[in-house]
């Protein structure tokens, strides 16, 4: 297991990524009662077939982690994937949910608590991935410079972004009336008297937060907590900022991901229209 962490650690992933797929390949050595190299191609085959027809998800989702995991384990023991006949993982080609801007606002004008909101705000006002915004402290915050320090995110990389003076506002209210203590986003210690804040909001709390103001606002798209990130480049690009600036601020390594957005904005130099508009306007009035 030591080995198997090692090589998830040095290749570049997080922890969450090391638990993730350790989960997968514990699950898979509860399955036969051996550990995966003990194994031969055959029983690999016939237990990623198993899951495949077992998930209920058109991304399979845990089929894949399962195989992502199996990769790393035979890394890390310096065995080749051609070892247990690994098939290869298509990437699917699927352009992400953009909100408009009037749905963003719906967003933060439904939602009940101040949390909510701001942790909303951050998520879209800054680009922020889920685990950015778990992990911003009151450290993190510029109010005098405007500016929000991003740490170790995807990559294990800093990168500053703006702060809106709108999101400072709040942002302020918000830490007069929560005195978080560390985390931005903190949660009381369980049994803890005090409402001493010292650890992170939860993952599955930031999701369900985006959830619930999602169905407040009535949106009818898919909206995920990464939706908002996806809309905060997107509008940025139509609004006329450079795709390598917003490819700095969302973070990414390289501008081949940044670019997909290209294929997303209403650009006004490049802007799609219907047949069906010049019709009307040629035609609707008579």
């Amino acid at each position: 297991m030591y080995r198997f962490q090692r090589t998830v650690s040095v290749l570049g992933r997080s922890q969450s990524t090391f638990n993730n797929y350790s989960r997968h390949v514990a699950s898979l050595s509860l399955y036969f009662g051996k550990i995966p190299t003990e194994l031969d191609a055959e029983q690999i085959q016939d237990y990623l077939y198993y899951l495949q027809k077992k998930s209920k998800t058109p991304s399979q989702s845990y089929f894949k982690h399962t195989v992502y995991g199996l990769r790393f384990l035979l890394k890390s023991e310096g065995l080749p994937y051609s070892y247990l006949s690994l098939p290869e993982i298509k990437k699917e080609k699927k352009l992400p949910v953009v909100l408009s801007k009037e749905e963003v606002w719906r967003l933060l004008s439904t939602c009940q608590l101040l949390k909510h909101k701001m942790l909303i705000g951050l998520l879209y006002g800054c680009g922020l991935r889920c685990m950015e915004v778990r992990n911003v402290q009151l450290k993190d915050l510029d109010f005098d410079r405007k500016q929000l320090k991003v740490v170790q995110g995807k990559g294990s990389k800093d990168r500053y972004v703006p702060l809106s003076e709108h999101l400072i506002r709040g942002l302020k209210k918000y830490i007069e009336a929560e005195k978080p203590q560390d985390y931005l986003f903190g949660m009381p210690r369980e049994g803890r008297a005090g409402g001493i804040f010292d650890s992170r909001y939860s993952q599955r709390g930031v999701q369900w937060a985006v959830k619930q103001a999602s169905k407040s606002a009535k949106i009818m798209k898919e909206v995920s907590v990464h939706t908002l990130r996806h809309s905060f480049a997107t509008h940025l690009l139509e609004d006329g900022m450079d795709i390598l600036s917003i490819k700095n601020l969302l973070g990414h390594e390289n501008i081949e991901t940044t670019m997909v957005y290209l294929q997303i904005a209403q650009l006004s130099t490049q802007k799609l229209y219907s047949p069906l508009d010049i019709l009307f306007s040629e035609f609707g009035k008579k």
